[in-house]
């Protein structure tokens, strides 16, 4: 299992990983890089969450609505 020491973020300049803000890691740092699709960064999580609006099959029609009751046995509204 791998210790986390940090999350950073940076921009690839001539085949190297900048850190933003001017941050840096002692060298021999390993790291491990994930690419993120820079227009999907920038859109608001609930939007990009739309996408699955309804795509679950079987639920009732005021999940939405009601959530609270469905998982927690609270009262509907």
């Amino acid at each position: 299992m791998e210790n986390i020491i940090g999350e950073y973020t940076g921009t690839i300049v001539n085949g190297v990983v900048v850190l933003q803000d001017g941050e840096s890691l002692p060298e021999g740092t390993r790291v491990r890089v994930v690419a993120v699709d820079k227009e999907v960064e920038k859109e608001p999580l609930g939007k990009r969450l739309l996408k699955f609006a309804g795509t679950i099959p079987g639920l009732p029609p005021d999940m939405a609505e009601n959530h609270d009751h469905y998982i927690h046995g609270q009262p509907k509204r």
